[in-house]
C-alpha cells in the first residue's frame, strides 16, 4: 500500500500500522474519559488514608498541647520549646556521632565485600553472598537482644574472648563511648551485607569491555578499581549513602534494646527521645514537633548529599 505525500513523493506504509489507531479507538469506544481515574481511585484513597492523613494529623498535633486531658491549640510553642531543650540537642549529637562513624565504615566494608563477591577467584560465591546477607533478615529486636548478651560487661562472650587473650574486660554497655561503639558494631553487622548485595548488582552492570580496555592500556588492579569500578558504583553509592543516613537518623530499635538510651543518656537518639515523649509521657504534641524537626533535618541532609554527589556535566 502506498501513500502520496504533499511533495508528490510516494512512501510505503504498512497496512497494519494504519490499523493500530483504529484498533485503539475501538478499544476505548463507549468508555468515559474518567475511567482510568476510577481504577486509580483505590490506590489514591489508600495513599491519602495511610500517608497523607498521618502527616497532616501529626502536623496539627505539633501545634497543640495537652493540659489536664484537654487538647488546646498552642501555635509554635512546641517548636520554641524544642529549640530550648538541651536533652534534644544531646539526642541529636549522639545520633550524629553514630552516623558519622557507622555509615562510612559500613559502606567501605560493603564495597570491599562486593568486589570480593564479584571476583572470579572466589569459590562458592553464592554461599558467601548468602552468609553475608543473612543478618538483614533477622528481626531488629532479636539481634539487639543477641548483641546485648554478646557485649554484656559482666559475662558477655566478647569480654570472655578478650580475657582469653589477656586483654582486660571492656565496659561495653556501661560506658558512654563504648556503648556508642557497640551500637555502631551492631548496625554494621546487620546492614553491611545488604549494601554489599546492592553494590554487587551495580558491579555486574559494568561492561567487561571497560576492564579489558583499561588492562590493554596497562592499568593495574588499583587503577582499574579507581577508574572503572568506582565510577561505575557511583549510582549505588549515592543510593546507599542516602538510605543509610536516613536510617541512622531515625535510629531507635538498637539503642532501645541494647542500652535503653544509657548510660546517662549517652546513647539517647532522636528517635528514642520522640518515643519517650509520645508513649511514656503521652506528650504527643511535643513528640510530633520532634518528628517534624527530624523530617526537616533528614530532608536537608539528603538534599546536601544529592548536590555533593551529583555528576558534573
Amino acid at each position: 500500500m502506498t501513500v502520496t505525500t504533499t511533495k508528490g513523493s510516494v512512501d510505503a506504509v504498512s497496512p497494519r500500522a494504519l490499523r493500530v489507531p483504529d484498533r485503539r479507538r475501538r478499544a476505548t469506544a463507549g468508555y468515559p474519559r474518567w475511567t482510568p481515574y476510577l481504577f486509580l481511585l483505590p490506590a489514591i484513597l489508600l495513599f491519602a488514608g495511610f500517608t497523607v492523613y498521618p502527616y497532616v494529623s501529626a502536623l496539627w498535633l505539633s501545634l497543640t498541647t495537652n493540659r489536664g486531658g484537654e487538647t488546646t491549640f498552642a501555635g509554635l510553642a512546641n517548636y520554641v520549646r524544642l529549640l530550648r531543650d538541651p536533652l534534644f540537642y544531646t539526642a541529636l549529637k549522639n545520633t550524629f556521632v553514630i552516623l558519622i562513624v557507622q555509615v562510612p565504615v559500613m559502606l567501605a566494608l560493603a564495597v570491599l565485600l562486593a568486589v570480593a563477591f564479584n571476583s572470579v577467584l572466589l569459590k562458592a560465591r553464592a554461599l558467601w553472598r548468602t552468609i553475608y546477607f543473612v543478618p538483614i533478615v533477622m528481626g531488629l529486636v532479636a539481634y539487639g537482644i543477641l548483641f546485648r548478651a554478646l557485649f554484656s560487661s559482666q559475662d558477655g562472650f566478647v569480654n570472655q574472648l578478650l580475657g582469653a587473650v589477656g586483654a582486660g574486660p571492656i565496659p561495653w554497655l556501661a560506658n558512654g563511648f563504648w556503648a556508642k561503639m557497640t551500637i555502631v558494631i551492631a548496625l554494621t553487622w546487620h546492614y553491611t551485607g545488604q549494601s554489599a548485595i546492592i553494590y554487587l548488582a551495580q558491579l555486574q552492570a559494568i561492561p567487561v569491555d571497560l576492564y579489558e580496555a583499561a588492562a590493554a592500556d596497562g592499568a593495574g588492579a588499583v587503577q582499574r578499581f579507581w577508574n572503572v569500578t568506582w565510577p561505575g558504583l557511583r549510582p549505588a553509592l549515592v543510593l546507599t549513602a542516602i538510605l543509610s543516613t536516613i536510617g541512622t537518623l531515625q535510629l531507635f530499635d538498637e539503642p532501645f534494646v541494647l542500652t535503653g538510651g544509657g548510660p546517662n543518656n549517652a546513647t539517647l537518639t532522636v528517635g528514642m527521645y520522640l518515643y519517650t515523649n509520645g508513649f511514656r509521657y503521652f506528650d504527643f504534641g511535643y513528640a510530633s514537633a520532634i518528628g517534624y524537626a527530624l523530617t526537616l533535618i533528614i530532608g536537608a541532609i539528603s538534599l546536601i548529599q544529592l548536590r555533593l554527589t551529583r555528576e558534573k556535566p
